[in-house]
């Protein structure tokens, strides 16, 4: 199949922006619990939609007060928290554009963000962040206020108290001249290769987006009917998928909680304790959890029980799959039987670690194994697969609630059309398209063609419209021997080791395909407490010929999906993983393939002699 088209399910709004959602919610339902917010001592309290209301309202006053006004462009440099949400819904009051900015961003890439959108104000978390534009700032002129969320009262403190003396009406006439076609932000892409660009995001496209995916996936956001929604946003607000997620929870009633960590250490105990409803995570969050649980089962004594509820899930998920196609009678009732009997044991465990309440989740930003999200479904957490880009506004397709293919990332959502060219390049149409990208019409006319995007991804439209995506353009390898190989699918099938963090695949103009491959320190450090031996410092571990033989079990089976002319051959162990601070990775843990190549190249030449 060539082509795809869903039909819409909300009609494009004509009139308003974003910021309308706050006023008109607190107008209905002022009591109703709108967010999720910390305490100073660590206590979640609820706030209602009027305080919400009230709170943004303030805020916008104090921005006219220090001089933002409708057009404007200000940065925001921070992790994800309750701030960030009520800067961005008060600068959208204004008619303003928020520009976010990774916490993580060097000054280089700071100054050119900035410099590029034409920012005239600036907030960011800590003294740290406002060192980094400090260092930068000679080179910002247009640059004129800085305000920080950390330092003395805050910057939300600061500025209330400078609005005080205006009057509602102010904020309103600026609130009644945003339209769905004026600019909402302005997002810069991770930067996988070359220089951020900054994508052109209007009010309509996240109005689109947003009312779309709550329109067709609003009856899964709750555990049980009568539950009152909720998540959990602890996505980077920098990345477009994070702010989709925002956006949709405020539009759509959702309670929203925020988290600043997506480290596992630090998120599952905050999911316990904010219990959401339904979560929107990348796949490492799941392999996350999958992999705690099987360490505690082995631990305890368990892990063949472990792995045979592993089995009985995926078989009854991929049941369940097939009757919904129509091509099987669903679960036997000895397998229903099976899965009852690990309910307790082990598939309720692994909701415990979301929170206890979690019943559907979303996952984006890379590709998820297909046994690990029929394990989630056969343990009681069904998790729909999406597919989209900063340039579409987040989700273009994923998978409708009622027939989910693991596997694949879904259908287009409702408005969208799906084409695949001739080449295998995956094409989109729909209203979330952006406009293109800020100051930079060549690159603009690359991926824009008549209202289509191009997204220089690689995929394939099965009969019933699901796409599966097979590489990226630019990422596709050629060998010396003229063999072109898509690495990611390699990549993700060594990565389902639990002891794998992280996998890259090189071999362009090279005669065979190897990989780098770092470790994942919890899995390795319990795998050798298991065996009864001493930790190993990372020198030695990366030598160990009994880890060797264990990895080299995953590049084998990795193997097994690809003709041998695209096999892995070799690999090697790198001592650390990849990391965001070294700039091998994108925030959204993407790999920087070409930075990586490049800090790494003596261990590539080694793995050709």
């Amino acid at each position: 199949m060539r082509e795809f088209t869903v039909p819409p399910v909300e009609a494009a709004p004509l009139t308003g922006g974003l910021a309308d959602a706050v006023f008109d919610h607190a107008e209905r339902d002022p009591d109703r619990p709108a967010l999720g917010r910390r305490d100073t001592a660590g206590q979640w309290r609820d706030v209602t939609a009027a305080g919400f209301r009230d709170e943004v309202l303030a805020l916008a006053k104090g921005l006219i007060a220090q001089g933002v006004r409708f057009g404007d462009r200000v940065a925001i440099m921070a992790r994800t928290r309750y701030e960030w949400t009520l800067f961005d819904f008060a600068l959208w009051t204004l008619g303003a554009q928020p520009v976010p900015v990774y916490p993580t961003s060097s000054a280089d890439q700071v100054r050119w963000m900035l410099h590029d959108a034409e920012v005239t104000a600036c907030v960011v978390e800590h003294e740290d962040h406002a060192m980094t534009i400090g260092s930068v700032i000679d080179r910002l002129p247009r640059l004129q206020r800085l305000w920080q969320l950390d330092a003395g009262a805050g910057a939300v403190a600061e500025l209330t108290a400078a609005g005080a003396d205006i009057d509602d009406e102010v904020v309103h006439r600026h609130r009644r001249a945003v339209t769905p076609d004026s600019v909402a932000t302005i997002i810069y892409t991770s930067g996988t290769t070359g220089r951020p660009k900054g994508c052109v995001i209007t009010h309509a496209n996240l109005m689109f987006e947003a009312d779309t995916m709550v329109g067709r996936w609003e009856p899964v956001f709750r555990s049980r009917p009568g539950d009152e929604a909720a998540t959990l946003l602890f996505l980077p607000l920098a990345h477009v998928f994070g702010r989709m997620v925002e956006v949709a929870a405020i539009r759509g009633g959702v309670k929203l909680g925020h988290q600043p960590v997506m480290a596992a250490a630090e998120l599952l105990p905050d999911l316990q304790a904010f219990r959401p409803t339904f979560v929107l995570a990348v796949p490492y969050i799941f392999e996350k959890v999958f992999h705690a649980a099987r360490r505690r089962a082995e631990t305890e004594g368990r892990r063949a029980a472990f792995d045979k509820a592993v089995d009985v899930a995926v078989r009854y998920a991929e049941a369940l799959e097939h009757k919904s196609f129509g091509l099987g009678p669903g679960p036997s009732a000895g397998l229903r039987m099976q899965h009852q009997f690990f309910e307790k044991t082990v598939f309720a465990k692994v909701r415990t670690a979301l929170g206890g309440r979690v019943r559907h989740a979303m996952s984006g930003g890379s590709g998820m194994d297909r046994r690990l999200g029929l394990f989630f479904e056969g343990a009681g957490v069904t998790i729909f697969e999406g597919y989209g880009l900063t340039e579409s506004t987040a989700a273009a397709t994923a998978n409708p609630p009622e027939r989910t293919r693991y596997g694949t990332v879904g259908q287009p959502v409702p408005g969208t059309t799906v084409h695949i060219a001739e080449d295998g390049e995956v094409w989109l149409h729909g209203g979330h398209v952006f406009s293109g990208y800020l100051n930079n019409r060549e690159a603009t006319g690359e991926v824009l063609h008549d209202g289509w995007l191009a997204t220089g991804d690689l995929g394939a439209l099965d009969e019933d419209g699901y796409l599966t995506i097979t590489g990226r353009k630019k990422e596709i390898l050629v060998t010396s021997g003229g063999k072109s190989v898509s690495p990611a699918a390699l990549e993700e099938r060594v990565r389902a080791h639990p002891l794998v963090a992280q996998c890259i695949v090189v071999g362009n103009d090279r005669p065979y395909v190897a990989a780098l491959v770092t470790l994942d320190q919890e899995s390795v450090e319990h795998w050798l407490a298991m065996q009864d031996r001493r930790p190993l410092p990372a020198a030695e571990l990366v030598r160990d010929t009994t880890l060797e033989t264990e990895i080299r079990r995953a590049v084998v089976a990795a193997n097994t999906r690809v003709s041998q002319a695209e096999s892995i051959r070799t690999f090697r162990i790198l001592a650390h993983p990849f990391s965001e601070e070294h700039g091998l990775l994108t925030p959204s843990l993407k790999l920087k393939r070409r930075a990586i190549e490049q800090e790494y190249a003596s261990e590539v030449e080694a793995l050709y002699r």
